[in-house]
């Protein structure tokens, strides 16, 4: 059984019992999160089913094991001739959660 998940303006495919790295939850660690952003559900006797854009009444159940930070991303800025320069560091926030439970 699997479900497509929208969260943080991605979509991610899960199964119950995957860690999974998304955008930075407002939760902390340790604390349930409810995912009802679901855009398609397969069930383990291969029956499929999508939402139009969104499946009713189906939700994904996990929760957050850590938060971390991604590798640092360089911006560099430059116009030529001109003395302008800019170098600018991001590091992404991240929380990973273990999916416990698809309802459908």
């Amino acid at each position: 059984m699997y479900a497509v998940v929208s969260s943080g303006g991605k979509q991610h495919k899960i199964s119950i019992g995957d860690v999974v790295k998304l955008e930075k939850l407002p939760q902390g660690v340790g604390e349930k999160v409810e995912f009802a952003d679901v855009l398609m559900v397969c069930t383990d006797n291969n029956e499929v089913k999508t939402g139009k854009p969104l499946v009713k009444n189906a939700k994904v159940i996990g929760s957050i094991i850590r938060e971390e930070k991604d590798k640092k991303v360089i911006v560099f800025k430059k116009k030529r001739r001109k003395g302008y320069r800019r170098k600018r560091g991001h590091r992404q926030l991240h929380s990973m959660v273990r999916i416990e439970q698809i309802v459908i």
